[in-house]
């Protein structure tokens, strides 16, 4: 199987992570739950995750990198920590459901920077124009649909000089594109550890300094007190952790710091500037691409014709090419592209996808092409 589908989660990772994984289960214990060899081997192996992530995104205290299991729980946190019902929330026109969702949950009153698709100076733009009325900003840092990568960095100090707290969705740039969190500022970053972190599924991580918990239960500290401890991580990190996903998940940062992330956008950015230039030479496509390369990362997002895209995505999977259609859960990005109705076919690259597999899929999708062709003659 090709696989281009590394949005959704990246499914070749480095050989250490699964061994790292496999050892954990045999050997480890649980952090914070005894003094003896397995708890502290335990131990030792999360504050090891955390250091490390500490380094690739400046994060001056380990104890500031919180585990969790996916970006959406990173999120959930952060959202319930700054939001409440009526709470003036701002948004990006390019956010995945994992932030509208739980805005729309809580009751908050949610308005949106629409902005052109690849288009930055219009995103700054719209943010100014509606900056004044918030009480809290989210933003995307990049698009899951098209890759558009946006100007946090704008964004996040339009927040600080207008004192508005922020949180960033890092889902689809953490170990793609550099982040810094003391740089940035923001209240809170969340991402996953299984995308470009290279990492297992059912991790993530959430850089916060404090906030409102989420749940409670069992830290392995203070447990006399009545109430979650008011220390991190412990706060926000109830019940027994995983750790075959942290062992793994700090091998896939190894390897991120290991090739760098300058490196990684630069493969990724070459891989899609060749998938996007052979899939203009086909008839009835059309290429969801900026002009600046520049503005997006290892995502891009096509459609032959008005064919519905999970037509051609199933097209593609029986030719054993794995790619993600139809809305892929961020319904105000398809919004802000005129894709609403028709959705995308998405492919998404990491470090591991070749130009061989990329000149595979533009074969398939132009068999496909001529296939849909005839059948509407």
């Amino acid at each position: 199987m090709i696989y281009l589908d590394n949005a959704a989660t990246t499914l070749q990772k480095p050989y250490a992570v699964a061994e790292a994984a496999q050892r954990a289960i045999r050997k480890m214990g649980s952090p914070g739950r005894g003094g003896h060899k397995s708890a502290m081997l335990a131990s030792e192996t999360a504050y090891n995750c955390r250091e490390l992530a500490a380094e690739l995104f400046n994060v001056p205290n380990p104890e500031n990198i919180i585990f969790t299991m996916n970006a959406t729980h990173a999120l959930n946190i952060a959202i319930k920590s700054l939001a409440r019902q009526g709470t003036r929330v701002l948004i990006s026109s390019f956010e995945h459901n994992s932030v509208t969702r739980p805005l729309y949950a809580i009751g908050a009153k949610v308005s949106v920077a629409t902005s052109k698709l690849f288009d930055p100076e219009d995103t700054v733009r719209a943010f100014e124009d509606r900056l004044g009325s918030a009480e809290l900003v989210i933003i995307n840092h990049t698009s899951n649909v098209f890759g558009y990568k946006l100007p946090i960095e704008k964004v996040a100090s339009m927040c600080k000089n207008a004192g508005i707290p922020f949180i960033v969705d890092a889902s689809q740039s953490a170990g793609v594109l550099n982040i810094d969190y003391t740089a940035l500022g923001a209240d809170y970053i969340a991402m996953p550890g299984h995308k470009g972190l290279y990492g297992p599924q059912g991790t993530g991580i959430l850089i916060a300094s404090g906030g409102r918990t989420l749940m409670e239960g069992g830290t392995g500290s203070n447990s006399r007190l009545p109430e979650m401890p008011d220390f991190l991580p412990d706060r926000f990190e109830s019940g027994t952790h995983n750790m075959p996903g942290i062992a793994g998940l700090a091998e896939g940062i190894k390897f991120v710091k290991k090739l760098g992330t300058a490196e990684i956008l630069k493969r990724e950015q070459a891989l899609i500037k060749f998938a996007a230039d052979g899939l203009s030479q086909i008839k009835d496509i059309k290429i969801f691409r900026s002009e600046n390369p520049e503005n997006q990362t290892g995502v891009l997002s096509f459609n032959i014709g008005s064919e519905p895209s999970e037509l051609v995505a199933s097209e593609l999977s029986k030719r054993g090419i794995a790619v993600r259609a139809g809305m892929h859960c961020a319904p105000l990005a398809h919004r802000s592209a005129g894709t609403y109705e028709q959705g995308t076919v998405r492919i998404s690259l990491s470090v591991f996808n070749t130009k061989f597999e990329i000149n595979r899929m533009l074969d398939a999708v132009e068999v496909i092409s001529k296939n849909l062709n005839k059948i509407q003659k």
